[in-house]
């Protein structure tokens, strides 16, 4: 098997490494499925690298790793390579107290070109958290990509197209039917041989269906949706790597109705050109967007040159990445703190000790 069918760039890594080299396929709890130029095969983390000294980031779905393989047993992961893209979101959906209490960076998965970003026009479409996966997609340093599932069932979509356009701005959007194949053609320059796709979307989305459509043939499993709701249940469990005859990688992800902002600066920039345009151009340099006069957000808007929805969402997206960070920082603050005093302690109670047995 050669590794360079899965899109390894063999240019960039030395053959003389202590291991051999593999992708991820999928993600198990602790353990991995992997290929490998001699097959595939399954792996868990060195814990010396991963666990002891914390020196490499984690794995997931598409990454490029570096193992010791076992011709008859468990291979190790030895080292995480570079990524050229990754969607990350926080690991909590910002409900209850312990959302502030274990904020962490959850990467869904790495080294795609394409993110495609999935919902059916049906009652699951949403133009809110459509916002969220443009801001984090744009974020993940690939190209997003809007695919409007189940176009079969409505007669008329004309108006959730536009909807649709008027936010993903900059972005690709298809309107497709896996059932019908109406739409799949005009997926084709995407699905190149050597390039990955990552699907991303609710449950019920056509995420499988659509990776049927695709391979010509099953190759995953597909539920119904409800009738009253057009939600769906969890098809893909597990986030998973698939080759189809093409040469195409696809990247299919359990459905995530809610997408916790993490660092997405470079993300809102481009996701919200439409705001961005206006900021800065105000009459004072430290307008709050309030109720200063020659305040450029206001005129826009005023002027019907800025959706009010727009500029609300953005300050809304804005404020949960702002406090992520600031409690990430804290969070990381605060267990130096408790390390730097345990470790003081345990010097003072040492010293008490020294004192005492010097005494008698």
């Amino acid at each position: 098997m050669n590794l360079k069918d899965y899109g390894f760039p063999a240019q960039n890594y030395s053959i003389d490494t202590e291991g051999t080299y593999a992708r991820v396929t999928a993600v198990h709890k602790g353990n991995y499925s992997l290929v490998t130029e001699y097959g595939e095969c399954t792996a868990k983390l060195k814990s010396s690298v991963y666990f002891n000294n914390c020196t490499e980031e984690f794995p997931t779905t598409g990454d490029f790793v570096e193992i010791q393989y076992n011709t008859e047993g468990e291979s190790l992961i030895i080292k995480t390579l570079k990524r050229k893209s990754k969607f990350a979101r926080n690991d909590l959906s910002g409900h209850g107290s312990e959302y502030v209490k274990t904020i962490k960076e959850q990467t869904v998965a790495a080294n795609f070109d394409y993110v495609f970003i999935m919902q059916s026009l049906n009652h699951d479409l949403n133009l809110k958290r459509l916002e969220r996966y443009l801001t984090l997609s744009w974020q993940s340093g690939a190209v997003p990509v809007v695919v409007l599932t189940k176009s079969d069932l409505i007669e008329d979509y004309s108006a959730q197209l536009a909807s649709v356009k008027q936010i993903a701005i900059g972005v690709d959007v298809h309107a497709i039917s896996a059932k019908t194949g109406y739409g799949i053609d005009g997926l084709a320059d995407y699905f190149k041989k050597g390039k990955t796709v990552v699907f991303l979307g609710s449950s019920g989305a056509g995420k499988s269906s659509l990776v049927n459509a695709l391979a010509g043939q099953k190759v995953m499993s597909v539920k119904e949706i409800r009738e009253d709701d057009s939600k769906g249940r969890h098809t893909t469990t597990h986030r998973q790597l698939i080759r189809l005859d093409s040469g195409v990688m696809v990247i299919d992800t359990p459905g995530m109705r809610e997408l916790g902002m993490w660092n997405v600066s470079e993300g809102l920039r481009e996701s919200f050109s439409d705001v961005k345009q206006f900021l800065g151009r105000c009459k004072f340099s430290d307008c709050k967007h309030q109720s200063e006069p020659g305040c450029a957000i206001k005129m826009a808007i005023e002027d019907g040159n800025l959706a009010y929805e727009r500029w609300e969402s953005y300050l809304t997206l804005k404020k949960e990445a702002a406090f992520v960070d600031d409690k990430a920082t804290y969070l990381r603050s605060k267990d130096h703190q408790q390390i730097t005093m345990k470790v003081w302690e345990r010097q003072k109670s040492k010293e008490t000790r020294r004192t005492n047995d010097d005494k008698h």
